[in-house]
């Protein structure tokens, strides 16, 4: 049973979370011919503040003081 985890910065639409859990789905059944209903999706999302890079922050990153 194959499962894909991936992590995201918060803000994308319900669609576009759906279109990706699809994506990602087809991908796994064409790349190791797992049936479709035993591949497993997890999304998780985070917040800005919650995701770093060299010790700083998206929203450190993305801010005018950063």
């Amino acid at each position: 049973m194959p499962l894909v985890e991936i992590t995201l910065i918060e803000g994308r639409t319900p669609q576009q979370l759906r279109t990706l859990i699809s994506e990602l789905t087809d991908a796994v059944v064409r790349a190791v011919g797992a049936p479709k209903q035993n591949v497993r999706v997890v999304v998780r999302e985070v917040p800005k503040t919650h995701f770093a890079a060299g010790d700083v922050t998206i929203a450190e990153r993305e801010s005018p003081h950063g």
